[in-house]
């Protein structure tokens, strides 16, 4: 099974300290081009609001740029958060990309705000919340699905253009809707590992076929650090811890560059809860992420695997993907 899982990419269009967002896309345009010239399947962004230092708060827009700059990877949503938003407008939005792009987009739901609770009352449509999260889900495929002249409102563009819909989440609560809807479940590996393998086995008892999927198709997200050398991963990887502990203190999400030590930037409580953040990240040479993705994929039975790929400069990050491409798992995919 390990031998055939294909690659993919989450992208949270990371802005660097002292860089203008202009030059993020920019740098996630290239980064972009890169995975699709090695040969990742798929390129999502992930929606998040109010954050300094995140530059993916216009998910939708995101997604047509990278999906005009690009040709053959398939462009997406990891995810879009569906309580700050009408299906209506989603299935729009998504109809749009889908007629653009044809068999390029997937639309991956969440019912996270993605930001914190004053933001998202900003965002949210008044009243409603994570709890409509399974009748909008059924809206949205309603309004993606053909055409129906019986109902007052219909999807235009979008109606009949069956945009895949993929669920996310980092608990068994999207895991058993994911299954119960036969649709396509990510886990959120990259940020909340510990339910991982508990959430993937549920899917896989609880999936009921569908019109969209009729077996199980499950993807786990992780976070990866590839490099040359151990020694020069473990340094890279000081721009993650930086980024994390910042998250945790409530601080700017600037990303920042790598550090020979953190020694004085965290104390021992924040360390351990840095690193259990981290808990399923791949990090080092080829050899290295090799036998610490074997040792995954023994444990936990996946169809896909999405990396999050968090450094610094922007060549570096792309040389990242070359590791990964190395690979024997990726090697297979074609």
């Amino acid at each position: 099974m390990s031998a055939k899982v294909p690659f993919s990419l989450l992208e949270l269009a990371s802005v660097r300290e002292g860089d203008t967002i202009g030059q993020t896309l920019a740098n996630s345009v290239a980064y972009a081009r890169h995975a699709e010239s090695l040969g990742f399947q798929r390129f999502w962004l992930a929606e998040h609001h109010n954050m300094q230092g995140i530059s993916s708060a216009a998910t939708s827009v995101l997604i047509g740029h990278i999906a005009g700059a690009t040709e053959s990877i398939r462009v997406g949503s990891g995810g879009v958060m569906l309580p700050n938003h009408p299906p209506l407008v989603i299935a729009e939005q998504f109809g749009t990309l889908e007629i653009l792009y044809p068999d390029r987009i997937d639309l991956g739901l969440g019912r996270a705000p993605g930001t914190d609770p004053m933001t998202s009352r900003a965002l949210r449509r008044e009243g409603l919340g994570a709890e409509q999260f399974p009748h909008d889900v059924a809206e949205l495929q309603r309004l993606l699905g053909p055409l129906d002249a019986s109902r007052a409102v219909n999807a235009i563009p979008g109606a009949g253009t069956a945009v895949p819909i993929w669920l996310l989440g980092s608990s068994l609560y999207s895991a058993q809707l994911a299954a119960q809807r036969g649709l396509p479940y990510a886990f959120a590996g990259h940020f909340a590992p510990r339910l991982y393998r508990e959430a993937l086995r549920t899917y896989r008892e609880q999936f009921q076929p569908s019109a969209q999927l009729d077996k199980p198709y499950a993807m786990l997200t992780v976070p990866a650090v590839p490099a040359d050398s151990d020694e020069e991963a473990h340094y890279l990887a000081t721009t993650s811890y930086q980024r994390i502990l910042a998250l945790f203190r409530g601080q700017p999400l600037w990303m920042k560059p790598p550090v020979h030590s953190m020694e004085g930037l965290w104390n021992p409580q924040e360390e351990a809860g840095v690193k259990d953040f981290l808990g399923l990240q791949l990090q080092g040479t080829a050899a290295s992420i090799q036998g610490q993705l074997d040792q995954l994929l023994d444990s936990v039975e996946v169809d896909e695997l999405m990396v999050t790929v968090d450094l610094h400069d922007p060549a570096t990050r792309r040389h990242a993907l070359e590791v990964l491409a190395s690979l024997a798992q990726f090697k297979a995919m074609g």
